[in-house]
Order: structure tokens, then sequence, then C-alpha cells
């Protein structure tokens, strides 16, 4: 065989690869992967926008909710409807069904959970706003006490106005103070000045000079003294309790 044609045949020839998993359709797969690689990397992060939101969305969905407490307790369907737009929990449903129990209309218990949603928690003050439907607190003062988030920290307070006994101009005024941050008498002490025959006036205008509980103490220690003294017959209420 002549040289020219041996390296002829050495020309042509493939040399054999033994190295595991490499081969052409290998290396165009390789390609194909580094080229979409490539095009990820360069695609515009709108798109990763556009999807976060869809994607965020379904974290704190409550798609299985039952809603039939709420149907079983009186609430309409389009209060159902209302509160499927909400997303509300199990847990907010058996809130609200304690509501629809003690009377609160289904338009309140829907602006409850609204509220709440609005300042990014659950509801879960059922048994506030209970307790103020129940002292006769109107569905406006309810639910301006919950959209300033205020109602587990105020329905006590605002409750013991009421058995104290003052008149719903002066509830409503201290109601105000309260929400808006500005200082204020607890209720014990408007109570025990109260009982010491200073008007609602007069009480109303101490908080708005600023009076503290620690000075609304002492002046109602002076009164009761006062009294005790004159021969009025006031006797301070605990008095009256240890006598019993």
């Amino acid at each position: 065989m002549s040289n020219a044609f041996t390296n002829r045949l050495a020309t042509r020839a493939r040399p054999l690869s033994f190295q595991p998993g490499i081969c052409e359709s290998t290396l165009q797969v390789s390609n194909a992967s580094s080229l979409y690689t490539k095009d990820m990397r360069n695609a515009p992060p709108l798109a990763m926008f556009v999807l976060l939101p869809a994607l965020l969305s379904g974290c704190h969905s409550h798609p299985l909710t039952d809603y039939r407490q709420l149907d079983k307790a009186g609430m309409w369907s389009s209060g159902l409807e209302d509160l499927k737009k909400l997303n509300v929990s199990d847990a907010e449903v058996n809130q609200l069904v304690a509501l629809k129990n003690s009377g609160v209309s289904d338009e309140v218990c829907v602006q409850l959970v609204s509220a709440a949603h609005d300042h990014q928690h659950p509801f879960n003050s059922a048994a506030a706003a209970k307790s103020l439907n129940g002292a006769g607190f109107t569905d406006d003062q309810i639910l301006a006490i919950a959209k300033h988030d205020q109602l587990d920290s105020l329905s006590g307070d605002a409750v013991m106005l009421r058995l104290v006994g003052l008149s719903d101009g002066t509830v409503q005024l201290l109601l105000q103070r309260r929400m808006k941050g500005l200082p204020s008498l607890s209720s014990a002490e408007i109570g025990r000045l109260k009982n010491t025959e200073l008007s609602e006036r007069e009480i109303v205008s101490r908080i708005e000079n600023g009076m503290t509980d620690a000075q609304a103490d002492a002046e109602a220690a002076a009164r009761e003294k006062a009294f005790a003294h004159s021969g009025t017959g006031f006797v301070h209420p605990r008095a009256r309790n240890h006598r019993r």
C-alpha cells in the first residue's frame, strides 16, 4: 500500500473518544443550555415584577374557608359574598359568628373585617366589639374605634364610661380624645371625681386642661376628706363596702 493512500485514510478517520457522556448530541444540548441561560440573564426584570404579585397573593389566600356557620347565624348571601372578597379565614368566621349571635348587623361585620385588614392583621376583636354593642354604643362609634385600630385597647374603658353614668356627648368627646392620642383620665378616676359631686362639665374642663390620673386621685381624696369632715354624710364607696 502506497504512503499516499495511507495518509488519505488517516486524514478521513476520526479518532475514538472514550470519555463518558461526550458526543455530538451532548455538545448540542450543552450549547442550547448555555444559550438559554444567557437569554434568561439578559431577560428584563419586568416579567418578574409582573409575576411576583400573583405569586404572593396566594400565600395568604383562604379558598377553603367554611362560611356555613355564618349562614346558620343569619348572615345574608350578600354579606357572605363581601366577606369572600375580603378573603377571610376560618378563625375570622368564628369571630363573626359570635358577633352575629349578639345581634351585630352584616354590614358592620364586613366593615370590621375590612378595617382590620386595612391595618394588615386579621379580625380578632369580636369580644371587644360585642361588649361595646352590649353597652349601647352605636355602629358608627364602634366602627370609628375599629378604623383607629383600637377596639381591644379602648373597649373596656369605653364601657366603664357608660357605667359611670356620663352623657352620650361626654362619652363621645372622651372617646375622640383617646382615639386621637390626647391626654385623658381613666374611667376609674372619672368615676371617682363624679362621685365627689363634680359635674361632667367640671370633669371635662379638668381633662382638657391636662389633668393626670395622679392629680385626679389627689383631688378626689381631698374632696372625699372634706365631705367626711363637713357632716354631709358623704362616705367613700370603699368605706361602705368595709362596713358591710
